[in-house]
């Protein structure tokens, strides 16, 4: 794949369509030769692909040093920009990702469930990759190599449709993992880069049914409710995180600060940031005044309710309807008092984009009843919304946060790159006529 920066041919939407396809195709049976490897095969061909990105680093930095010209010519925000570079530690830094990869454990081949029918049958179901995964994500190159690696790992094949912003990134990265798969014997098809100037190309992605097995959204709400709502292939909808840290009646106050600065302020950008405060309203009077202190210190404005304005300070603003249901991604809080537990489990039910939720209480029995009553993929306990990430549940690594309900929820690690099927041994058994 060329590394070219001038604008690449017209492509008509039929051409592309067959392009997308073609390529899906390839992976289909590259697949098949990945799924096939043993577990030592795939983690020594990660360790070398994390050998080969810090070995060809300059190639790399000097792709992405085109894509960051080209952000800043545009007037891209710095913000976003800062998610674009890499540089030489954030090269080492995906190497490392790789090799983590290779240290978890291979979950195909393995055994879920298994039993013995009254009949002699003996049934196993067990772990297989999922086949050909589609990642649909924005201007972060660190994703093409993180999700290279995790489907890899999970003996599947990838196509990957990144933004054009970091076109020339993508190409040097992915250019770099298909000539370790060639070393290895291996069709470098296993991980495909697709073409990102058309936004049709998703949609050939997402709807190239027979073909593709599973498509991950990584990105804004808009991306991951196009791909969503659009596809006939199977979608994971992930990441919107409209996340809500409830402060109990029974809450230690200090506890409830630390968990409170600690959701909102550590990471903005992140779907897993605290986007709402709900207080109970016996403690508000004490507790309102130093959350609203400690929040305005770490320069956060405050969409506060009427109960909240009324506490005052110069970073309250009055919350409007629109601000409850808002992932604001940024120094940005909504803030509200409720009268009771049930209520503020109504306002997350109303309101909450099933990502996380946390309580901070000492009363068992609020506790239990929010973990109950609370539907979200992931429910802290006295702990911060930020926890909620596959390095910090132990899995090593993620391709996404799940917010639906079939198939993954919550953070998703190697397993969830995995399906099962049914193993049936038998010794000549026929079924009855019925």
């Amino acid at each position: 794949m060329t590394t070219s920066t001038e604008a690449p041919a017209k492509t008509t939407g039929d051409e592309l369509r067959a392009q997308v396809r073609e390529a899906a195709s390839r992976a289909r049976e590259a697949a098949a030769a990945i799924a096939g490897l043993t577990r030592a095969d795939k983690d020594a061909l990660l360790h070398d692909m994390a050998d080969a990105l810090v070995r060809r680093a300059p190639e790399i930095i000097a792709a992405n040093d085109r894509d960051v010209t080209a952000a800043r010519d545009a007037g891209t925000a710095e913000g976003l920009i800062d998610r674009l570079v890499l540089t030489e530690q954030r090269v080492a830094g995906m190497a490392d990702g790789l090799r983590t990869v290779a240290g978890l454990p291979d979950p195909v081949g393995e055994v879920v469930r298994g039993s013995t029918l009254p009949n002699g049958l003996r049934l196993q179901q067990v772990r297989v990759p999922m086949g050909v995964v589609g990642i649909v994500y924005e201007g972060r190159p660190n994703v093409t190599v993180d999700a290279a690696g995790l489907t890899l790992k999970a003996g599947d094949a990838v196509l990957l449709r990144g933004s054009s912003s970091a076109e020339a990134s993508n190409t040097a990265l992915v250019g770099v993992l298909g000539d370790v798969l060639r070393e290895h014997g291996l069709p470098a098809d296993a991980v495909q880069l697709l073409p990102c100037h058309d936004r049709a190309s998703v949609r050939h992605l997402i709807t190239a049914r027979g073909l593709v097995d599973l498509v991950i959204p990584r990105g804004g709400a808009g991306l991951i409710a196009a791909v969503v709502e659009e596809a006939t292939v199977p979608a994971i909808e992930t990441g919107t995180g409209n996340c809500h840290v409830y402060v109990d009646a029974s809450a230690d106050l200090d506890t409830a600060l630390r968990i409170l600065l600690n959701s909102k302020a550590r990471r903005t950008s992140v779907c897993n940031a605290a986007e709402n405060l709900l207080v109970h309203e016996s403690i508000a009077a004490e507790f309102l005044p130093r959350a609203l202190a400690e929040l305005d210190a770490a320069g956060v404005t405050v969409h506060g309710d009427e109960r909240v304005v009324a506490a005052g300070g110069a970073n309250v603003v009055p919350a409007t309807a629109q601000d409850w249901d808002t992932e604001y991604l940024s120094l940005d809080i909504a803030v509200a008092v409720v009268g009771s537990l049930p209520e503020a489990v109504a306002h997350i039910r109303a309101h909450g984009s099933g990502h996380t939720e946390a309580i901070v209480a000492t009363d068992v029995r609020a506790t239990q009843a929010f973990t109950s009553q609370v539907d979200a993929a992931a429910v802290m306990v006295n702990a911060s919304t930020a926890f909620t990430d596959g390095g910090e549940f132990g899995m090593g690594a993620e391709i996404g946060i799940s917010t639906q309900k079939l198939h993954a929820r919550g953070p998703m690690g190697l397993t969830e790159l995995t399906s099962t099927k049914w193993l049936v041994f038998g010794d000549g058994h026929v079924r009855p006529s019925s």
